[in-house]
This record gives structure tokens, sequence and C-alpha cells, in this order.
């Protein structure tokens, strides 16, 4: 079964919007966050809950929608990016066809959001700058805005609440990310939220949960160019559906005009 057009699109960032020139720094970055994540909920588990419940709690837990609750210091992040000093643009660049992507999409009003685990200061807001990608995006959502990273579904929520959006039923949000807990976010953020999120693998990690999960190969792009493809007939459908139905008025409003002017 095909996938359905999509009404809002929300792209991971690292890996997915831009690729590393070196991609062990991503790998080292993903590694730490990955380790970091598991280690402070089995910490939490031991001390605040006292081994009681599940080690990694449910979504829909209080321990994650408590607005309360402490944003994480981000020690391990902030010394990476503390640690590589160097320009934006000797670190990552677009992936190719991107642009082509956002200009499409804006072309038909669709909005988006961009996500990421990576730090916004320092990194994430200059990759915006330095690519001139700010205006693209109706939202952005890195970190430092979290209190839980990937593979929670808080950064999509968040990307979503600051889009100004409230999902109705009929809205289908591809989510792309090019990791595993990038597909477990959306299918978990799926449940909590009005509408269809709709989980895309960009690459052979997030490829093997697509698989994992049964969704089928609609959910799996190659590249941006590929993506382009499989979205410029889904509006043209659209437009060529709106221009049919306003030649069919056309003729209508014809018709009855010849009608009117004969009886007269």
């Amino acid at each position: 079964m095909s996938i359905k057009k999509p009404t809002i699109i929300i792209f991971d960032m690292d890996g997915t919007a831009v690729r590393h020139i070196n991609p062990r720094l991503l790998h080292a970055l993903e590694f730490f966050d990955s380790l970091f994540y598991k280690t402070s909920k089995i910490f939490a588990w031991i001390f605040k809950r006292g081994g009681k419940g599940r080690i990694v709690p449910e979504w829909h837990d209080p321990e994650w929608i408590n607005k309360d609750k402490k944003k994480p210091k981000l020690i391990v992040h902030r010394a990476i990016h503390k640690f590589r000093r160097k320009p934006v643009e000797q670190i990552v660049q677009p992936c190719p066809g991107l642009y082509d992507v956002l200009d499409l999409l804006g072309k038909h009003n669709i909005p988006t959001a961009l996500v990421s685990n990576g730090l916004g200061k320092g990194y994430g807001h200059d990759i915006l700058d330095k690519f001139e990608l700010n205006d693209y995006f109706k939202a952005t959502v890195f970190r430092e805005d979290l209190a839980n990273s990937k593979p929670h579904p808080e950064p999509i929520l968040l990307s979503i609440k600051r889009m100004g959006i409230e999902p109705k039923d009929d809205d289908v949000i591809w989510y792309i990310g090019d990791r595993r807990k990038d597909i477990i976010a959306a299918l978990e953020a799926s449940k909590i939220i009005n509408g269809e999120i709709v989980p895309i693998a960009f690459a052979f990690n997030a490829t093997l949960a697509i698989m994992e999960k049964n969704l089928g190969s609609d959910h799996i792009i190659m590249s941006f160019h590929d993506m382009f493809d499989q979205l410029k007939p889904m509006f043209e459908d659209v437009n060529e559906d709106i221009s049919e139905k306003k030649t069919e008025l056309n003729i209508s409003h014809k018709h009855q005009d010849a009608t009117h002017i004969k009886n007269a």
C-alpha cells in the first residue's frame, strides 16, 4: 500500500538533512548520546523508582510529561562540540537534493520542521545560518530544548507544537530520519497525537527498523532526489484534480448562461 501525501513533514538533521564530511564524529556523538540516555534511565530506575516498573518508562508516563522536570546538562554533547572547534562547513554539508525537496514543499505550502538530538548553540543554529536553511523550517528543535531525546517522541511532539499546528485526524505527518531511534520516535509519537505519523527511513540503520516493524518499502527513500520524484506526482495529481474541477465548473456556468440567453 502506497503512503499518503504528506500535509506536514519533519526532518531529522544529522545524517538526514545534512551529512557529515567525517562520519566518525556523527557516530561518536550518537554512540555517547545513546550510552548516556540508557545509563541515565538505569540510574533513575534504581534511585528514583526503587527498581520498580520499566527501566525506560512508557512515553505516556508522568516522568516525561512532567513540565517541571529538569533538562539534562548535556555534558557529553557539549564536550564533543567544544572539542571539534571547527566551522560547521568543515564538518557537514546539505545532503544532495535537499533544497529541491524543500522548494517543492514550500511551493505547495507544506509546513516543515527540523529536529535533532544535537545541540543548537554552536552547531545546529550555525548550520541553519551557514547553509541558509532558516527560512525553510517553521520550527526547529535541538537537544537543549528537550528533557528527553530520541527515541523518545518528545522532539517530534515539540516540533509540531512549535509550528503552531493542532494535527487533525486527516493530517499525514512524514518524519524522515536515518537512525533506528528516528523510526521508533515517530511510531511512538503517532500513538499520542491526532493524525498519522509516517516514519520514513533515509539510511541503512533506519531501513532495518522499517523492516523490523514490517512497514514496507514505501517507507524507505535512498536520497532526496528519490523523495522529490515521489512527492512531485502527489502534488501534481492534486493540482490536476483542482484544474479539472475548475474546468468542469466553467463549462457548467457557460452552459447555464447559454440556456439563460436562449430562454430569454
